[in-house]
């Protein structure tokens, strides 16, 4: 079985893209930093709908959600020395040219680092 790390899995198409792989039977290890941009609760309510999904055997795969920031450094290299991933799906992004503006680190951060 082949373990895919998705980063920005509680986003909407990261949301949509574990959900596909673990029906397929995929391994997913899933993080994302959970920010505030969007309501956190929509997020955390895609999580909670890939174990509802799971309880009713919709999913074939298994997941692991770790709330995990990208530009963290240490934490992502240490999530890859404990893991070996076969596939990496880089979905996170701070999202909303507005807010660029309005919080340029953000942007930086998540979309260039």
């Amino acid at each position: 079985m082949k373990k895919i790390l998705v980063t920005g899995s509680a986003g909407f198409i990261g949301f949509h893209l574990v959900k596909a792989l673990l029906k397929k039977g995929y391994k997913v290890i899933g993080i994302d930093n959970l920010n505030d941009y969007y309501d956190p609760k929509l997020k955390l309510d895609r999580l909670d709908n890939l174990s509802i999904f799971a309880d009713q055997n919709d999913l074939t795969g298994e997941y692991t959600f770790i709330k995990l920031d990208i530009a963290n450094d240490c934490e992502l290299k240490t999530l890859f020395e404990e893991q070996e991933f076969d596939i990496v799906i880089n979905l996170a992004a701070q999202a909303g040219v507005r807010y660029s503006l309005e919080n340029p680190k953000a942007y930086v951060e998540s979309n260039l680092v």
